[in-house]
């Protein structure tokens, strides 16, 4: 059987993390701009340091990321030379509202990403868009707070029919909003959220991600009704959580754990907040902020795919005092003595990608989208080449596990983007020198370099996968 005929190789990558040209096409600041390189990047991303303008004592990787802004064309020849059908990528809100709140968007941010789509026609890729990555005007963010407040979803609701009519025809596969789950882990990165002293923060979130996913409804409404060829999807940071051990406190604390991770896309995918949601907020001392009309927007607008990320599976522990917990992409997680870790921490699990797969399937009955998944690690260039054989094991096994979903396990996929399919800027950390991409940019954290852009190994590897759908991963 295989990966159906039509199945939508590619690869992913962020406006935040890629784009660069912060300063040009009259576009304004976004919260993901003043995400600064070093330890502080944490305590801002979460909402504990308030960042809400750059200063001389950081810097800020997205202002350059890897200037795609000026390299796109370069960039997508690659990636047609590699096969892509698919190319993910996000639209920067700022690049067409710099404000947010303009009566008019900016034509030159709109030309922009149209020049972008129709570059992708050329060679048969697909385009792929996130409206929302991690990407909230900081002009919003100072006059009401960001996604604290319901007004924002009018300002999305804005954002997006300009985008749905603009690009109709150009663009049919949408994703409302990046890893919706991570409001609870990253919320200034998520919604523009920090907190207040002795605010409730469980409440801020949830006020936060409520707005969005009404957001996400009324797009997926709207998309619906402007093109009927349009397909939308919500997009969660997935990875199943295994028990430490068969104790039954263990095997508990993965349920609720899960649990946390299916929150919200069960909104997206089932149209209701479920019950061990609201006991979840109860128990926080916190609720959900309906206002009439609002049950039914969800109920009535479900999304038509379910896509997400899996970079490694994770382990609950009922006990996370003995300093065993390892770093897996800013979930927490006891360490699993039975895998491999990356250069960074990151446990290596392809077998958990299949359960992953199948217990997304199982859960919401809808098509699935692998919209990242991809090892960031330290490549060195010698002699102008790039040899990353250890990244085309990870894929290859992960590649494998995701046909095995699909042929032994029933599971329905529309496509696979690896991320991300050119080097950029770690989310986590804002480091370039943690790479993922099959395409090498020279450039360093402090953004020195050429910004040339030279194939890996992993490039040629990937362009005979997608040649062969999937059938030669050697």
């Amino acid at each position: 059987m295989g990966f159906r005929k039509d199945f939508l190789w590619g690869g992913a990558t962020a406006a935040n993390q890629c784009e660069g040209g912060a300063n040009e096409g009259n576009r304004g600041v976004a919260n993901v701009d003043l995400m600064p390189l070093g330890e502080d990047r944490y305590l801002v991303g979460t909402g504990k340091m308030k960042m809400y303008d750059f200063d001389d004592q950081h810097f800020y990787p997205a202002l350059t990321a890897v200037d795609f802004y000026h390299h796109y064309k370069e960039d997508i020849a690659l990636f047609g030379e590699m096969g892509f059908k698919t190319f993910r990528l996000s639209i920067a809100w700022t690049r067409i509202f710099p404000n947010g709140n303009e009566e008019k968007p900016n034509e030159v941010g709109l030309k922009y990403y149209e020049d972008i789509f129709k570059e992708c026609h050329k060679y048969g890729i697909e385009p792929l868009v996130t409206i929302n990555h991690f990407d909230c005007p900081m002009y919003l963010i100072k006059k009401i707070g960001g996604w604290r407040s319901r007004e924002m979803i009018n300002y999305f609701y804005k954002l997006c029919k300009t985008l749905f009519i603009r690009y109709k025809g150009l663009v049919k596969y949408w994703l409302t909003f990046n890893e919706i789950n991570m409001i609870l882990h990253f919320p200034f990165v998520a919604a523009g959220l920090c907190f207040e002293e002795d605010e409730n923060e469980t409440q801020a979130m949830i006020t936060a991600v409520h707005h969005q996913l009404l957001a996400s409804a009324m797009a997926t409404k709207l998309a619906h009704e402007i093109d009927s060829n349009n397909q939308i999807g919500c997009m969660l940071a997935a990875g199943s959580y295994y028990p430490e051990t068969c104790k039954p406190e263990d095997y508990w604390k993965a349920i609720c754990d899960n649990r946390e991770v299916y929150m919200f896309a069960d909104v997206q995918a089932r149209g209701y907040y479920h019950n061990y949601a609201l006991k979840w907020l109860e128990e926080r001392n916190a609720s959900i902020p309906f206002v009439k009309g609002d049950k039914e927007l969800l109920k009535e607008n479900t999304v038509d795919f379910v896509s997400f990320s899996y970079y490694s599976s994770r382990v609950s522990s009922s006990d996370l005092s003995k300093g065993k917990q390892s770093e897996s992409n800013i979930f927490s997680s006891a360490k699993n003595p039975y895998l491999k870790e990356s250069d960074w921490g990151w446990a290596i699990d392809p077998l958990g990608f299949r359960s992953t797969l199948n217990e997304l399937y199982d859960r919401y009955q809808k098509p699935l989208f692998v919209v990242e998944n991809g090892l960031g690690a330290n490549d060195v260039l010698e002699n102008g080449s790039i040899h990353d054989d250890y990244r085309i094991d990870y894929l290859r096994q992960h590649i494998q596990a995701m046909k095995d979903a699909v042929e032994k396990d029933g599971v329905n996929l529309l496509g696979y983007t690896t991320w991300g399919c050119i080097d950029l800027v770690s989310n986590g950390t804002g480091e370039v020198k943690k790479r993922y991409g099959f395409i090498y940019v020279d450039r360093d954290n402090l953004g020195n370099g050429t910004y040339q852009r030279i194939k890996k190994d992993s490039f040629y590897w990937y362009k005979k996968v997608i040649e062969t759908n999937g059938e030669d991963l050697y």
